[in-house]
C-alpha cells in the first residue's frame, strides 16, 4: 500500500526522476523514525532520549536531511530588485549596462530597453553597483531586499570621460514600498536585535491591527504561520504555530495583516512567515546566560516572591555558523533553554492525598489533614529548549540546497487559583515537536526558477499529571474537594489527554518573469497528515463496587464509552494558484486565483439525531456511515498600488479566504456517543465548511521627510460561515452539541503607523482604530447558554477582542558599542461580560455577553546594553531589560460584577458559606493571575567570537 506522499511522487514522477529514489529511501527511513518517535508504548522512554540535543533520533534525522537534498521555500523567502537605468540628460534608455550587487554572484545586463529584474534574492541588505563605458559609474548602499518584495529603482547616468568616476546614490523609501499591494511589515534580524522581546510572538503583537493574537479583529485561529515558506500552523486546535523559532535565528520577519496573494492559503486573516538565517563563509558564534526576577512592590499581590531571588528565571543561548566547505557548504545551529519559574506561586499546605471535611455547621466537627511542607510553589512555570540547525550549499551558480532541522521540547503549567494550596494537583501541558525540511531552488536562467520543497513535522502533545494514565501515585477523587474554603484540600485533575499529529508537505513553486511588466508565479501543493488522539477521564476501577469501599486503582476505558475519545485519521490537502504580478512605472497590481481541497478522510452519521445507533430503531431512523465529502473552495485576489508623484503609494487590495476549521471541531468525540444527560457532549462534523472571509482594504503611504515615513490603511473584512454549535435533539429527547457553521463577524478600522530616524535615533508608532462583532465569542457559546438556560444571542455584539484603541511605540538610540530601547503599549481595554446581582432589577434583563468594558493598560519596557572588546578577537556584551519598567497592576480579567480586578461584591451568605480554618473569603476573590506580570529584570552577560 503506497502512501499519499508516494502517490503524489508516482504522479510526478517523470520531471523528478532524479530524487524520486530518494525520496523513497526518506520515506523508509521516517517509518524507522515514526516508530522510534511515537510509539505511545515508547513514549516515555522517547521522551528521555530527546531531553539530549544530540540524541540518536536528531542527528539521524538531521543527517537524513543533509543528504537527502531535496525541495525548498525560496518563493517565499527571496525578493528581488527591478530598475530603469537610462542617461539623465536625454532620457535615453541604456540598454547593456551592468548591475553587480556587490560581493555576491547576482547581477544582471539592462535590456533593449534599458529595464533590468535580479529575481530570487535572499533577503538582506545589498550594496549595488551600475557601470556602462563612458559613464560614472553608480553606487547605492544599504539596498533592503524583504521577502517578497521588490526594490524598484531609476537609475539617471551621468556621461563622462574619466573612467573611474563613480557617483553615491542614497535609497529613496519609496523604493521598498511602490509594490505594496495590502499592509505588510517586514522586521529584519537586525531591528528585532534591537527590540526589547523574549520571542518572536512579542514582535508580532507589537504590529499594526494585531490584538493579543487576534488579526484584524478575527478569531485567533485564523493566522497562518510559515518557517521559510513551509506552513508550521498548529492545525489540530488551530491556534500558534507547533514550530518555535528564536529571535536570533531569524533573517526576516514578513507579518501580513492585509490581504495576501494567492500563494498563501489555509488563512483568513493574517501571514506570519519567518525566514530563518543561513550560516556564512566566516565563522562565528556566541554564547550568553541570563538571569531574571520579579523586583515588585506587590508583593501583597504576588506572593513568594524575593527580589534577591536572582536565578528564578534561567535563559542559555548558543549559536554558531560558518563554513564546511568555503562558502560553497556553510551550516547554521542555534540552541536555547529556559527555565522559568514565572510570577505566580501557590503554597503546599496540603499533599494530594490529604483529606478535609468542611460539610459540617459547627466547626468543631471539622476535619483537616495539611501534611505539606507549606512551601511556595511556581504555578505558571515553564521549561523549554530549542534547537534549529540549518546547512546550505551553492554546489554551482543558480543552484541552492538547504536542509535545516528544529527541534522543541516545552512543558508548562498554568496557574489555577483552585488549586493554590494544593499545587502538586495541577496538571501540566507538554508538547514536542520535530520538524524538518529539505530544500532545492534552481535557476533556470535569468528569468526562471522554481522551488522544490519538503517537509516533514512530527508533534506531541500532552496534558496530565502522570505521563501513565493508570500510574500507581494517582490518588482516589474522594480527595478532590473543595467545599468550605473554595480550594481544593487534595486530590489531583482526572483528565489525561496525549495526541500526535504528523504531517507531510510537499510544495512546487515556479517564478517567470516574462518581461519587465508581468512576473508569473504558480504552484501546487499536497499535504498528508496522521493524527492520533487518545482523551481519557482516569476513572477508579473499584467504582460501582460499594459506596463504602474506599479501593482506588486507576483505568481508562477506550473509545467505546463517554469516558474516552480515542483516534487516528489521516486527512489530507491539496492546493493550486496562479498570480501575476504587473510592475508599471507608477503602478503595481497584484492578481491571482488559488484552488483548495481537502479531504476529512473519514466517514458521519446519516442521522445525527442517532449518531452512534445507540437507540435501536426502524431502518429509517438508523444511522448509515457513508465518507464525508471532498471539500473545495476557489479564492480570487487582487491587489494595486499606484504611486502618486515620488513621495507617496496608494494602495488597494481586495480578497476572498478559506480556511477549514480547526481538525478537533471535525474528529471531536469520534464514537458519536451521546450521554444520558442534556448539553454534556458535544460532537465532530466531518461536513463542516470552509471558513470564509471577504477582506477590502485601501490605505496611503507618505514620504513625510527623507527619514520620516507614514502609512495609513482602512479595512473592512465579512467573516461567514464561523465555526460554531447547532443543537441536536435525539429521538429520547437528549441534547447535544454538534458543529456547525452558522456564526458571522465583522471587523472595520483604522491602522497608522509612523516610521522615523535622525541620526542614531530611531522611532516606530503605530495606532490602530477597530471595531469587531459577531455573535459568537467562540464556537461553543451558543451551546453552552442553552445548557445554562440564557436566551440565545439574536443581535451582533462586540468580541471580547474587540479592544477599540491600541498604540504600540519604540524609540532605540545607538551610541558607541551600545545602545538602549524604550518601547510603550497603551490599549483601551477589552470587553467584559458585566453580571448584576440577583437583588438588582438588572438582572431581570437578557443582557448580552461583552455588554461593559475593561479598564485601559500601559505598560513600558526598556533594554541597555553595552559591547566591548577583550583578549583581542572576543567582544563581550551586557545587556538589562526591564519589563513593565514601572510596574504597572494592569488588569487582564475583571470580576463580572464590579468590573474591576482583585474585588467583588461580598454578601452575608457568602460569608455564611465559607467554612475554613486557613483563610478567609477574601482568598477566593484575590486571584493575582487577574493582573499581568509584574516588574521583571533580566540580566545576561554574553561573549561573541
Amino acid at each position: 500500500m503506497m502512501t499519499d506522499l508516494q502517490k503524489y511522487f508516482r504522479f510526478i514522477k517523470p520531471p523528478l526522476s532524479p530524487y524520486y529514489r530518494g525520496i523513497k529511501w526518506l520515506n523508509r527511513i521516517k517509518k524507522t523514525h515514526r516508530s522510534l518517535t511515537f510509539s505511545p508504548v515508547k513514549r516515555e522512554t522517547q521522551r528521555g532520549l530527546e531531553k539530549g540535543l544530540f540524541s540518536f533520533n536528531n542527528i539521524f534525522i538531521f543527517m537524513v536531511l543533509l543528504f537527502g537534498f531535496l525541495s525548498v521555500g525560496y518563493s517565499q523567502t527571496t525578493g528581488k530588485i527591478t530598475g530603469h537605468i537610462t542617461d539623465k540628460i536625454s532620457g535615453e534608455s541604456l540598454p547593456g549596462a551592468n548591475i553587480l550587487l556587490d560581493n555576491t554572484s547576482f547581477g544582471a545586463a539592462a535590456d533593449s530597453d534599458g529595464r533590468f529584474s535580479i529575481i530570487n534574492l535572499p533577503p538582506g541588505s545589498y550594496s549595488v553597483s551600475v557601470m556602462m563605458i563612458g559613464y560614472k559609474t553608480i553606487q547605492m548602499s544599504d539596498v533592503l531586499v524583504s521577502t517578497n518584495r521588490t526594490s524598484s529603482f531609476a537609475f539617471k547616468m551621468e556621461q563622462t570621460v574619466i573612467e573611474g568616476d563613480v557617483v553615491q546614490v542614497v535609497v529613496d523609501r519609496i523604493h521598498t514600498k511602490k509594490d505594496q499591494t495590502g499592509t505588510i511589515k517586514n522586521i529584519s534580524g537586525d531591528d528585532i536585535e534591537n527590540l526589547v522581546i523574549e520571542n518572536i510572538g512579542s514582535v508580532i503583537n507589537m504590529q499594526a491591527g494585531v490584538v493579543n493574537g487576534h488579526f484584524r479583529g478575527g478569531r485567533n485561529t485564523e493566522v497562518a504561520f510559515l518557517v521559510d515558506g513551509v506552513q508550521v500552523d498548529e492545525s489540530f486546535g488551530g491556534v500558534g504555530s507547533s514550530v518555535e523559532i528564536e529571535p536570533e535565528a531569524v533573517q526576516d520577519l514578513e507579518v501580513i495583516t492585509g490581504t495576501f496573494n494567492a500563494e498563501y492559503g489555509r488563512a483568513m486573516s493574517g501571514i506570519v512567515n519567518v525566514v530563518t538565517r543561513s550560516g556564512g563563509p566566516v565563522f562565528k558564534s556566541s554564547a550568553s546566560i541570563s538571569f531574571g526576577n520579579y523586583e515588585t512592590n506587590n508583593t501583597d499581590i504576588f506572593i513568594g516572591l524575593s527580589p534577591t531571588e536572582f536565578d528564578r528565571n534561567q535563559d542559555y543561548k548558543f549559536q554558531i555558523e560558518g563554513p564546511v566547505l568555503g562558502d560553497k557548504l556553510t551550516f547554521f545551529a542555534n540552541v536555547r533553554s529556559q527555565k522559568v519559574n514565572g510570577h505566580l506561586n501557590g503554597i503546599r499546605r496540603f499533599n494530594v492525598d490529604d483529606f478535609s471535611n468542611f460539610y459540617a455547621n459547627d466547626p468543631v466537627d471539622w476535619y483537616s489533614e495539611h501534611s505539606g511542607d507549606s512551601s511556595y510553589v511556581p504555578m505558571n512555570r515553564r521549561s523549554n529548549f530549542s534547537f534549529l540547525g540549518k546547512l546550505a550549499l551553492k554546489a554551482f551558480k543558480g543552484f541552492r540546497l538547504s536542509a535545516l532541522y528544529s527541534f522543541n521540547d516545552d512543558n508548562w503549567f498554568d496557574y489555577d487559583h483552585a488549586f493554590k494550596y494544593n499545587p502538586d494537583g495541577m496538571a501540566g501541558a507538554y508538547r514536542t515537536t520535530g520538524f524538518a525540511t529539505l530544500h532545492l531552488n534552481h535557476m533556470l536562467g535569468k528569468s526562471l526558477f522554481y522551488d522544490l520543497k519538503y517537509s516533514n513535522m512530527n508533534t506531541y502533545n500532552g496534558w496530565y499529571v502522570f505521563e501513565s494514565p493508570t500510574d500507581a501515585q494517582y490518588v482516589h477523587d474522594k480527595y478532590l474537594d473543595n467545599y468550605g474554603p473554595g480550594f481544593f484540600t487534595g486530590g489531583q485533575q482526572k483528565g489525561h489527554s496525549v495526541r500526535t499529529h504528523e504531517s507531510d508537505n510537499i510544495k512546487f513553486d515556479m517564478v517567470w518573469q516574462a518581461n519587465h511588466r508581468h512576473s508569473f508565479k504558480w504552484g501546487a501543493q499536497f499535504l498528508s497528515h496522521t493524527i492520533e488522539n487518545e482523551w481519557h477521564e482516569i476513572r477508579n476501577e473499584f467504582d460501582g463496587i460499594s459506596a463504602q469501599d474506599t479501593s482506588y486503582s486507576p483505568v481508562i476505558f477506550g473509545d467505546s464509552t463517554v469516558y474516552g475519545d480515542v483516534y487516528k485519521v489521516k486527512p489530507t490537502e491539496s492546493a493550486l494558484y496562479l498570480q501575476d504580478k504587473m510592475e508599471f512605472d507608477e503602478m503595481v497590481i497584484n492578481i491571482g486565483l488559488r484552488y483548495d481541497a481537502f479531504d476529512p478522510k473519514t466517514a458521519y452519521p446519516s442521522d445525527n439525531r442517532n449518531p452512534a445507533n445507540q437507540l435501536n430503531l426502524p431502518d429509517s431512523m438508523m444511522s448509515t456511515f457513508p465518507d464525508a465529502p471532498i471539500i473545495t473552495q476557489i479564492s480570487p485576489r487582487f491587489g494595486l498600488a499606484y504611486q502618486l508623484g515620488n513621495q507617496a503609494v496608494l494602495h488597494f487590495s481586495y480578497g476572498h479566504f478559506f480556511q477549514m476549521p480547526p481538525m478537533y471541531a471535525l474528529y471531536q468525540n469520534h464514537s458519536r456517543l451521546v450521554p444520558p444527560s442534556d448539553y454534556s457532549t458535544t460532537m465532530g462534523n466531518p461536513l463542516l465548511k470552509p471558513e470564509k472571509t471577504i477582506t477590502y482594504e485601501v490605505g496611503l503611504w507618505q514620504e513625510l521627510t527623507r527619514n520620516a515615513g507614514m502609512e495609513v490603511s482602512l479595512f473592512y473584512r465579512d467573516i461567514y460561515n464561523l465555526l460554531s454549535t447547532k443543537i441536536i435533539s435525539t429521538y429520547n429527547q437528549i441534547e447535544y452539541g454538534l458543529y456547525s457553521n452558522k456564526d458571522y463577524g465583522n471587523a472595520r478600522g483604522l491602522e497608522l503607523k509612523l516610521d522615523m530616524s535622525w541620526g542614531s535615533i530611531s522611532t516606530n508608532v503605530n495606532y490602530t482604530l477597530q471595531y469587531t462583532r459577531g455573535n459568537a465569542d467562540y464556537p461553543t457559546q451558543a451551546f453552552d447558554r442553552a445548557g445554562n438556560s440564557m436566551d440565545p444571542v439574536n443581535r451582533l455584539i462586540p468580541m471580547s477582542w474587540d479592544q477599540r484603541h491600541t498604540l504600540n511605540g519604540t524609540v532605540n538610540y545607538q551610541f558607541n558599542g551600545g545602545g538602549m530601547t524604550v518601547t510603550g503599549f497603551y490599549n483601551s481595554g477589552m470587553p467584559y461580560t458585566f453580571s448584576p446581582l440577583a437583588e438588582s432589577v438588572l438582572s431581570r434583563i437578557n443582557l448580552y455577553p461583552n455588554n461593559d468594558g475593561k479598564p485601559s493598560a500601559f505598560s513600558a519596557d526598556f533594554s541597555l546594553y553595552k559591547s566591548f572588546t577583550i583578549a583581542g578577537n572576543y567582544q563581550a556584551k551586557f545587556e538589562v531589560n526591564i519589563f513593565n519598567l514601572f510596574d504597572r497592576l494592569n488588569e487582564n480579567w475583571v470580576n463580572s460584577q464590579t468590573g474591576r480586578a482583585y474585588t467583588a461584591v461580598i454578601q452575608e451568605t457568602d460569608l455564611a458559606g465559607h467554612r475554613s480554618d486557613f483563610n478567609d473569603y477574601d482568598d477566593r476573590i484575590q486571584n493575582p493571575a487577574m493582573y499581568s506580570a509584574p516588574r521583571y529584570v533580566k540580566v545576561s552577560i554574553g561573549i561573541k567570537i
